[in-house]
């Protein structure tokens, strides 16, 4: 049904009194946004948006982002007065409360229609980037008939000054992705006070070189609105849609402020919005006329579901285009069979060429693996043989080359994601994964299947020195809960990572890879790695020592238990590619890898921090023995590195002798 703009306003106001009451009740939050962008969502569910409420998975719905994800009120209003199953009004009625979906910003895991978690300005924006990028892949393998939506973005003044915003835009405007359409909550206000504190650029000028159409409107006028929007949607470019709003609009005494920003209004204030706004229903309560127009939005989504079913169910690649929605993988052992062969070979790699061997395995059986590096596929070989790039003249390529973005790569991997149909990873060095933590962390919050290859791991990458030699890299990634850090030592154990992270469809996996060449350790066909850790080789002599390592370490463990036994003193050498697969082992697994035996010494070999490896060495002989390197690297060849930082047999024997003989 087509609502005439007099009954545009109270929908809108219906908006505000949800927010404020909200935000009230908790005495937390943030109504200005929400009251500031009323008219604009109402004017965007009711005319544009392809939503249904009855079907919040839909593959080819609209996505709705929510990128100022502080003004949460706004989506959780939205979803409920257009008849989402969740959140229910007790929920609104306990908005950031213990136990309430609607928590203070919109998590993706608690609500299904919210599309990704936001909250980190600018990250929202970055995802859209991500889940547009899907829509066109998805559309150029199977077509306008099942794939032809549009990403939709609410951003403010945060998102944009956020530094992750130049680089998503520009990747947006360079792939011509033109189903993204941002709408700039253009209010001039922040928490700190006027925008003009902090910023005097000129965005449009800043969009508009970067290839995107820019339009304005009116954010109060419903007939302003819907032409602008109208526009951004027949656009062929990504769109952004300055809407010149009030923030806290309807807020008589504090709207346009910063004060309305961050804060309550106070009983006071709500009042005077309730008479300013002409709003009589009780805290909570929508009007029964309101409510049924929301309802009634429902019903053209409703419509095109219908119709698009019906597309699918005709279309030969409906189990295809189902299977990759549902995150599902492809049947057939063909890559199992390949990597079983791997086990009879002899193999001297690097683990970042190995990882590249993988990739030419899995990609061509694994169609929905989008790979990508941010401006460093030769270095993170990323790039298998069979895919071709993802650009505007080929949205169906499979490779995509982000540029030296890795915080807008790494975002827009989680939007591909969450977008669902494929597979993101992508690839950079690992001492650049401090500019994409924050996305990182953000997988590992919403539970995507981004798969992150971060090469050059240790000191072992040598001549480039300090600025590019990790430390505490690998370390901190493992701080992060529901992320997989994968550091592999031979090319068996990579090809390992590589399934264990592909069948992980909610967590995100991170496989830090080298760049000097490993021998191969493995000739078990058992998937070991899937353990987290595992002895490797047993003592021969009466076991004294359990050496633990990971990556590049491994090989050195292992020279450090050959001299240790040819001084009758009995080594274990166990690999622990993944720390978080091995906490999840139960108990008696763990003990038989590492047994409670005081009198036994545990030691750790790692080129990295030693903090957090006392975890496995401190209930040991003697407090155990930590090695790794808990200083900056040099630049020098790896291998004078290594021996000058004591990651040699020979450096680390004598180590243990005195432990063992304290």
């Amino acid at each position: 049904m087509t609502l005439a703009p007099n009954r545009l306003a109270p929908m809108a106001n219906a908006i505000r009194a949800l927010s404020m009451d909200a935000v009230q009740a908790a005495n937390s939050g943030h109504p200005g946004m929400p009251m500031g962008m009323a008219d604009v969502a109402t004017v965007l569910f009711s005319k544009f948006l392809k939503f249904d409420p009855a079907a919040p998975k839909w593959p080819d719905r609209d996505r709705f982002v929510l990128s100022a994800g502080h003004g949460s009120m706004l989506i959780y209003s939205l979803l409920h007065l257009t008849g989402y199953a969740s959140p229910t009004m007790d929920d609104i009625r306990n908005f950031r409360q213990l136990g309430s979906v609607c928590a203070g910003h919109p998590e993706n895991f608690l609500i299904p229609g919210v599309e990704c978690t936001t909250g980190p300005l600018g990250q929202g924006l970055a995802m859209a980037v991500g889940m547009a990028m899907a829509e066109r892949q998805l559309n150029g393998t199977f077509g306008d008939g099942l794939v032809d939506h549009k990403t939709w973005v609410i951003a403010g003044d945060g998102c944009l000054m956020e530094g992750i915003n130049h680089e998503a835009i520009g990747l947006a405007g360079n792939l011509k992705l033109g189903r993204l359409k941002v709408l700039w909550d253009d209010n001039n206000i922040t928490i700190d006070g006027d925008t003009s504190l902090s910023t005097s650029e000129d965005i449009p000028a800043r969009f508009r070189a970067t290839g995107w159409d820019v339009f304005s409107c009116d954010g109060h006028d419903f007939a302003d609105i819907e032409r602008a929007l109208a526009e951004a949607a027949a656009s062929d470019k990504p769109s952004l849609v300055a809407c010149k709003t009030v923030i806290g609009k309807g807020a008589p005494n504090k709207q346009g402020s910063h004060d309305v920003h961050g804060a309550a209004l106070g009983p006071d204030e709500v009042a005077a919005a309730r008479e300013y706004l002409g709003w009589t229903a009780a805290p909570f309560e929508i009007p029964a006329e309101i409510l049924a127009d929301w309802r009634s939005l429902g019903e053209a989504g409703a419509k095109a579901r219908a119709e698009w079913e019906g597309r699918l169910a005709a279309s030969a690649d409906a189990a295809e285009f189902s299977r990759r929605m549902a995150g599902d993988l492809p049947e057939g052992d063909e890559a199992a069979k390949t990597f079983a062969g791997w086990l009879d070979g002899d193999t001297t790699v690097a683990t970042r060429k190995a990882s590249e061997n993988c990739l030419n395995v899995l990609a061509p059986v694994v169609p929905e693996m989008v790979g990508g590096s941010a401006d460093l596929t030769g270095s993170n070989n990323t790039k298998a043989k069979c895919q071709e790039p993802f650009t505007p003249d080929n949205y169906a390529g499979r490779y995509v080359y982000y540029g030296i973005r890795e915080f807008g790569m790494a975002a827009a991997m989680n939007g591909m994601a969450l977008h669902g149909g494929v597979i993101p990873y992508g690839g950079t060095f690992l001492i650049f994964s401090d500019y994409c933590r924050n996305a990182i962390r953000l997988s590992a919050l919403q539970q995507t299947r981004a798969i992150y290859v971060l090469t050059h791991d240790s000191i072992g990458l040598g001549e480039d020195g300090p600025t590019h030699q990790p430390i505490e890299q690998v370390m901190s990634l493992r701080l992060i809960p529901n992320l997989y850090v994968f550091r592999p030592a031979d090319v068996i154990e990579t090809a390992e990572c590589w399934n264990i992270a592909l069948q992980s469809k909610d967590t995100p996996s991170v496989l830090a890879l080298t760049r000097q060449n490993l021998p191969q350790l493995r000739k078990s066909g058992d998937m070991l790695s899937a353990r987290g850790a595992y002895t490797l080789r047993h003592a021969s002599a009466d076991r004294k020592v359990i050496l633990v390592a990971s990556g590049s370490e491994v090989e050195l463990a292992v020279k450090v238990a050959e001299q240790l036994e040819s001084q009758d003193i009995g080594a274990d050498v166990v690999s622990m590619p993944c720390m978080e697969l091995f906490e999840a082992q139960d108990e008696a697994y763990k003990h038989e890898v590492l047994p409670h035996d005081p009198s036994i010494l545990r030691v750790s070999i790692e080129a990295g921090s030693t903090l957090g490896w006392e975890r496995y060495t401190a209930a040991s002989r003697n407090g155990g023995l930590n090695i790794g390197i808990d200083r900056f690297g040099a630049s020098a060849p790896a291998k004078d590195l290594f021996a000058r930082f004591g990651f040699t047999a020979e450096s680390i024997v004598p180590k243990i002798l005195d432990k063992l003989s304290a």
